[in-house]
């Protein structure tokens, strides 16, 4: 084989890895952001929380006033105002004790969790918050240990109580613990089922329900017995008439139970504010924060968007170490802190880049969608990536990467920019509509229709075409599908 050189030209793209930390960062929510800060912090002797600029001056100036102060007071000490008049103290050592016990009580404060609970009850609970997450399985354990079981009573309420999920329902039948026990010695059905009813007993209530029927009955047998209707919603608290109560089917309610329209209301009332899933009261559930990214406020009658300041803290060169990195020096020590100066720019212009992208692409939001912040959801325009990409002059993947997980707070509420976004629909005149718009139009129909004779989605179809907007009602009820709106015939309420 002959060898040879050729020269060729070619193109290729390569990610540095101060790209790649860009790209990480720009689709980071507010959380996660705080969270990479704090790791770059204490990982990073070069990088360091910087202080505001006021912060910052007040601090030297009083650092510069301290030594003059203190040259005042020994000034002060050494010519005594004949003015000021003397005090005699009898007992010095008391004198000193008192003084002692007045700084003490004006630097600290009594703590506040242990007032907590004594007179004030809405005062946070900070024991309960920072406690380990308790478990409805917990809960029952603790209850079964309060109660007095014997030995096998114990085994058959344990067996009982790994059986009941997270909403608080029985999740197998009674035979199956009976196999599952057996193997640990013969236990009766009739054991198991009376075990039963002491769980049923535990909080919360309805717990150990093996349908929905017998949760709501369970509940029901603690209310007061001089409720009013009381009876009726237990007879209503069976399988076959939730069923006809999940259908709307009030009609053969009334015939079955015998009721009035009026009195059929007031039970479905009762039963309605009863909790079909008592496991999630104690079920613990850690709470998603939502910190909004952008602030957008009125001002001068014209709409702004700044970034939220508390956000991100400011990040800077901590000065000290800098000055310890020697040029030309290629010892261990001094290759380390050179590449943490490295990585503490790259973060420190990174979190600049993604900032400013995320203030350009939502003042172009805002701008665009300035009948929103006007008059509502119903004025919303459509808008699309590709819109804001051409404006910004940015790609369409990075519009989506910073639209993603970050939040603007804004008068009308929090919302994610995401949702700024929506397709068009032709409307009569040749414009469009946004899809949003139609939602809320949508909701604004359903919301404001009689109880008795809901609008059904062909109707909706109707009004919004006499508004000049042409949508098919397979679309209206997908809109209403979104929203978690029921169709027409569920929505019906008792003639």
């Amino acid at each position: 084989m002959k060898q040879s050189l050729d020269l060729r030209f070619g193109q290729h793209l390569t990610i540095t890895p101060q790209l790649q930390q860009a790209i990480r960062l720009l689709q980071l929510s507010s959380v996660e952001l705080q969270q990479e800060i704090q790791e770059a912090l204490e990982s990073n002797p070069l990088l360091e929380e910087g202080e505001d600029e006021a912060a910052e001056a007040k601090t030297e100036d009083n650092a510069g006033e301290t030594a003059p102060a203190d040259e005042t007071e020994t000034a002060g000490a050494e010519n005594d105002d004949p003015e000021t008049p003397e005090i005699e103290i009898e007992n010095p050592s008391m004198a000193e004790d008192e003084v002692a016990d007045a700084d003490w009580d004006e630097g600290f404060e009594p703590p506040i969790a242990s007032s907590v609970r004594s007179g004030n009850d809405e005062l946070p609970d900070i024991d309960a918050r920072n406690s380990p997450p308790q478990t409805l399985r917990d809960h029952l354990l603790w209850q079964m240990q309060m109660t007095p079981f014997s030995d096998s009573d114990k085994q058959i309420a344990q067996a009982l109580i790994d059986a009941i999920n997270e909403d608080g329902y029985l999740g197998c039948k009674l035979d199956e613990i009976q196999q599952l026990l057996a193997k640990h010695g013969p236990v009766e059905l009739d054991e198991i089922e009376a075990v039963l009813h002491q769980i049923q007993n535990f909080d919360p209530l309805g717990v150990g329900a093996r349908d929905l029927a017998e949760c709501l009955r369970l509940q029901l047998k603690a209310l007061d017995p001089a409720t009013p209707l009381i009876e009726h919603a237990a007879s209503l608290a069976t399988p076959a008439n939730l069923a006809l109560l999940a259908a709307r089917d009030y009609t053969q309610l009334r015939r079955d139970l015998r009721l009035a329209p009026p009195e059929l209301q007031q039970a479905i009332q009762l039963i309605q504010r009863l909790n079909p899933r008592p496991g999630g009261n104690v079920q613990a559930t850690h709470a998603g924060y939502v910190v909004p990214d952008v602030i957008v406020r009125k001002v001068r009658g014209v709409w702004r968007a700044e970034l939220n300041g508390e956000v991100a803290p400011r990040l800077r060169i901590n000065r000290l170490y800098e000055r310890m990195i020697h040029r030309g020096d290629s010892s261990a020590d001094n290759r380390y802190l050179q590449d943490q100066l490295q990585q503490a720019r790259w973060l420190i212009k990174s979190l600049a880049s993604r900032n400013e992208t995320l203030l350009k692409v939502a003042r172009t939001i805002v701008d665009r969608q300035r009948a929103f912040f006007d008059h509502g959801p119903e004025a919303m325009k459509p808008l699309v990536l590709h819109d804001v990409a051409e404006i910004v002059e940015m790609h369409e993947s990075t519009i989506s990467r910073v639209t993603t997980s970050k939040y603007m707070l804004t008068p009308r509420g929090i919302f994610e920019l995401k949702y700024f976004f929506s397709s068009h629909v032709a409307t009569a005149d040749g414009g469009t509509c946004s899809a949003t718009a139609i939602r809320s139009l949508i909701k604004k129909l359903v919301e404001d229709e009689s109880s008795v004779k809901p609008i059904s989605d062909s109707k909706i179809a109707e009004i919004l075409e006499r508004q000049g907007i042409n949508v098919a009602r397979r679309t209206i009820a997908k809109y209403r599908e979104s929203m978690s709106i029921p169709p027409s015939s569920q929505r019906k309420s008792i003639t």
